[in-house]
């Protein structure tokens, strides 16, 4: 017996990168897991897939009001849909600001929202969003980005005071850069995609980036029902970008 059976787990944007590496991950524990993405399709046989557009409130309500009917109960929200944003502000037009904070920021208040009600009659609920170490470090032409994940932490922190009362548990995962689809369409962008990948490695004092895999096993942790006393935490999975100095080698050593 696992600690999450019985459990019924959304996870969005599931379909790919550290989505889904989560949703694998939580359907392995026991739970019963559905993947909220714009396209759900070929998911392996242990996710069920709902369409859902974390943009748009009405496909939110009706996805999530659908995993309710299907499996009768949510118990775990792990708000991961989110997209990438390269530029300083100047190179930020106002359209990329809305669109980034709309996805990264509102559509974790629309997701959180419509599944609350659910939430609320849990006897083990829990929400884990996605956040970045960009929240809290700066990171290069990462404007719109970084201040998207700023919100995601302030608003995780705003979230767990509002519902710990209700027995809902909010907490947040902070990875460093993490090898995903994601971060390839990011790098595509750049003039030196090769260069830019090679430097995304090298910034972790680790020398590569995180594995999706790492960033689901500390989501796992904060949703799990063992972990009923940690609210409010952010969890930081970065290899070693936000609190390690490392010297380079020095050579003949």
């Amino acid at each position: 017996m696992s600690e999450f059976d019985g459990t019924v787990a959304i996870v969005t944007g599931g379909a790919s990168g550290i989505g889904l590496a989560t949703a694998k991950a939580l359907a392995a524990a026991g739970s019963a897991v559905a993947v909220l993405d714009l396209n759900p399709e070929g998911l392996p046989e242990q996710l069920t897939g709902f369409v859902a557009d974390v943009s748009d409130r009405s496909s939110v309500e009706a996805a999530v009001a659908a995993v309710g009917e299907r499996f009768g109960r949510i118990d775990i929200l792990i708000n991961n849909a989110g997209i990438s944003a390269v530029g300083a502000v100047d190179e930020t037009d106002d359209d990329e600001w809305l669109r980034v904070l709309n996805i990264n920021v509102v559509g974790m208040a629309r997701v959180s929202s419509a599944a609350l009600p659910w939430l609320r009659t849990s006897p083990s609920a829990a929400i884990v969003n996605l956040c970045s170490v960009a929240a809290l470090n700066g990171m290069p032409r990462r404007a719109a980005y970084g201040a998207s994940k700023g919100a995601v932490l302030a608003l995780t922190y705003s979230m767990a005071t509002d519902h710990v009362a209700e027995g809902i548990r909010v907490n947040c995962v902070s990875p460093g850069t993490v090898a995903t689809p994601f971060v390839d369409r990011m790098v595509a962008k750049f003039d030196d995609p090769v260069a830019e990948r090679a430097a995304l490695d090298a910034r972790q004092a680790t020398g590569r980036m995180v594995t999706p895999e790492e960033v689901a096993a500390a989501i796992v942790y904060l949703a799990s029902p063992l972990s009923a006393s940690t609210t409010g935490t952010a969890l930081v999975v970065d290899g070693g970008i936000t609190t390690l100095r490392v010297r380079p080698p020095q050579s003949g050593n």
